[in-house]
């Protein structure tokens, strides 16, 4: 079992001081991380989504991060392939040169983005990307293991070149991919790499989720393997806020959640922008609740159904609260099947001292209750 931490830096006021102010929190709280024993740190990667996710450059984020730590793994979570955006070649060199550099550190995951904002940014119809994702997260282990690279594809041509460096681990990262729903879940599965579970679903959701996967996993064929090293592994994303006080803990939990929501709603389906209000618990609930009615009318899909898959507008027991709240919560989270836990804490309007004191009630209480548990699992 794993426990991450995982970022989107979210800025609810979207100034130049703001965003530098969060960035520089968000190194001291990797350092924490590092630590108080968590095992790895995970980074976004998103284009023009102002408030949403300021995390445009994870690779420079995660360099500095792998700077001042000592131990804690540095994940991409996502690296967005379009080649006009990522080029596998530089794609391959930034990976392998964060991997020397870390000591070997790097989870290496691929998606596509979420978005046309962020597609057309690059000259790409976001429905048509993803047989050109495909093509490029064949292609970069490749690069990553052979002397030499050609490749000449339907969407990426690439004479014959050597490519530096090679990363440290052999013969690559470990692989993962950005799911959500069904198909994304079954191609991980498929291809033999790990699922990296985003949405704010709770274990009944990540449950079936790993079922899918692990189906998935068990039926793969060996053409469709992406890379040259399997990983079965499931990450399960987590929003958490943990305090002494549970009242506190729930009150900014569901501040974040609502932020997180609203911020979705506006990039993905045209929305008002969110704002950070400090109201309380049930406040905050009853305006997820009428935004859940208002995204349903502008989606127009199954209530059910996207209820399901994303869960953004329920409140999940537990997942915000004390420390014996938090153990509970993540419980029924690997008991559902998830071999990772990517707890969510930097949404807009927590504050920098919230999440502080959520990575340290983790790091003190949470984690060593989980690795006691392991430990004696492995005596008996």
């Amino acid at each position: 079992m794993k426990f991450s931490m995982i970022y989107e830096a979210q800025v609810a006021n979207p100034t130049p001081e703001e965003e530098r102010r969060t960035l520089l929190e968000m190194v001291d709280q990797a350092e924490a991380l590092d630590r108080f024993g968590f095992d790895n740190i995970w980074a976004v990667e998103h284009t023009g989504l102002t408030q949403y996710a300021h995390m445009s450059t994870p690779e420079t984020f995660l360099a500095f991060v792998a700077a001042r730590t000592k131990r804690i793994g540095i994940g991409h979570g996502v690296v967005c392939l379009m080649p006009n955006m990522n080029h596998p070649i530089k794609v391959a060199e930034r990976i392998a040169m964060l991997d020397i550099l870390s000591g070997g550190r790097v989870h290496f995951g691929v998606g596509k983005g979420g978005s046309q904002q962020e597609a057309g940014a690059f000259g790409y119809d976001l429905a048509e990307l993803q047989p050109i994702i495909d093509e490029a997260m064949y292609l970069i282990p490749k690069i990553m293991t052979q002397d030499e690279i050609e490749h000449h594809g339907e969407f990426i041509d690439i004479p014959s070149r050597p490519i530096h460096p090679k990363p440290l681990q052999t013969p690559h990262p470990p692989i993962y991919m950005a799911t959500t729903r069904p198909d994304s879940l079954r191609m991980a599965g498929s291809r033999g790499i790990g699922a990296l579970v985003m949405g704010f679903g709770g274990p009944e959701d990540i449950a079936e989720k790993s079922r899918v996967y692990r189906e998935a996993w068990n039926s793969r064929k060996p053409e469709d393997q992406v890379g040259f090293r399997p990983i079965q592994h499931l990450a399960a994303l987590c929003p958490t806020i943990v305090s002494r006080d549970r009242d506190l803990a729930r009150r900014v939990g569901l501040r974040g959640q609502r932020f997180f929501a609203e911020a979705l709603a506006h990039w993905y389906q045209g929305l008002p922008k969110p704002t950070a209000y400090d109201l309380d618990a049930d406040e905050h609930l009853a305006a997820l609740k009428q935004l859940e009615q208002e995204k349903f009318a502008v989606i127009g899909e199954d209530k059910i159904s996207l209820h399901t898959n994303h869960g953004y507008f329920e409140e999940v027991k537990d997942a915000y609260g004390t420390p014996e709240d938090c153990i509970a919560y993540v419980q029924r989270l690997l008991d559902a099947g998830a071999d990772e836990i990517l707890f969510l804490s930097q949404m807009g309007g927590v504050p920098h001292e919230r999440i502080m004191e959520t990575i340290e009630l983790i790091g003190t209480e949470v984690i060593p209750h989980f690795r006691a548990q392991q430990t004696a699992q492995a005596a008996e």
